[in-house]
């Protein structure tokens, strides 16, 4: 299983390189919004978008304005290296040197998606800032956000990338099955915990990890933080049985590694979250639970992707990527 890193056209690795930065803006613009909602900087710019406080470089003299002004900046980064990956498919799309672009197991048709959910969540972070942080806002736009890293996980494998270059030589279908299921597990998992982070109330509604030792509040904030529990959970038993069963089949070492780092990640966002709520909720570690979670979220994108062993990108040479 070699590296297709000496014989990829110089297109390709291009691409990859600009996917990797993209993937990493947009990992990068979920925890700083994160980082926005905790420390109370929502509103840092007042209600006007895209401008702040009416200017498009206002005085950087408080904190709370910094901290959303340099969110909005990333934001700005994101759109502009998508824009520029979907320019690089299109004009990529017919090149002799690398087939597949446009075609299924492309790049092109993600791309495509991936700038639409970049304008959605700019009109979704408009209307946040307009409406006031609504906490249903807040979480469509998390929601799209996760979307979106989701997508662009998908084309960076697509274009060799997160060990997209490894050509699988034994079949994975029931990994995929499992990691479809995962993903299926988590998106939920994600949402719950957005709503349990934004409700009033619902944060500190259940004293106490694994269970609640008290209740502090009764409601749809209790009920959707124990359900959120169960899931993490729930995920946590699946995705340890998946790692468990790719090393006893032996599977590709891509995929075990996939699988390893998925669960490990959920893991740690477990333990994370058992120390935030016996802490009784300190903004870093809310912080980091959201940096964790994400990072778990992608993970499990990833092994779903590794594991479909569909067509990604061919060079001229004719080997073949994993995608999806």
């Amino acid at each position: 299983m070699a590296s297709d890193s000496l014989i990829a056209p110089r297109s390709v690795r291009q691409f990859r390189h600009l996917s990797y930065a993209t993937l990493c803006l947009a990992f990068a613009q979920i925890v700083f919004g994160a980082i926005v909602r905790i420390t109370g900087s929502g509103m840092g710019c007042g209600d006007d978008w895209p401008k702040c406080l009416g200017a498009w470089f206002p005085p950087l003299d408080r904190a709370d304005l910094i901290i959303e002004i340099s969110h909005r900046y990333i934001a700005l980064a994101l759109s502009i290296a998508v824009v520029a990956l979907l320019i690089m498919a299109l004009i990529r799309r017919k090149d002799r040197g690398v087939s597949g672009v446009a075609g299924r197991g492309g790049i092109l048709a993600p791309t495509a998606t991936a700038a639409a959910l970049v304008l959605a969540a700019a009109l979704l972070g408009a209307a946040t800032v307009k409406f006031g942080l609504h906490p249903l806002v807040i979480v469509a736009h998390l929601a799209i956000a996760m979307a979106l890293l989701a997508v662009l996980a998908l084309i960076t494998v697509r274009s060799g990338g997160l060990g997209g270059s490894v050509t699988l030589e034994v079949e994975t279908a029931r990994t995929h099955r499992a990691a479809r299921i995962a993903v299926a597990m988590a998106f939920p998992v994600l949402i719950l915990g957005a709503i349990t982070a934004n409700l009033p109330g619902a944060a500190i509604s259940c004293g106490g990890f694994p269970w609640c030792r008290s209740v502090n509040s009764g409601g749809i904030g209790l009920a959707v933080q124990i359900v959120h529990r169960v899931l993490a959970f729930l995920l946590f038993g699946h995705l340890w049985g998946i790692a468990a069963a790719v090393a006893r089949r032996r599977e590709p070492t891509v995929i075990v590694r996939a699988a390893r780092v998925a669960f490990g990640s959920v893991l740690a966002q477990i333990v994370v979250a058992a120390a935030m709520v016996e802490m009784t909720l300190p903004a870093v570690l809310r912080s980091l639970h959201q940096t964790v979670g994400t990072f778990a979220w992608l993970a499990i994108v990833v092994l779903a992707i590794l594991s479909a062993a569909s067509p990604g990108l061919r060079t001229g040479s004719g080997e073949m990527r994993v995608g999806a």
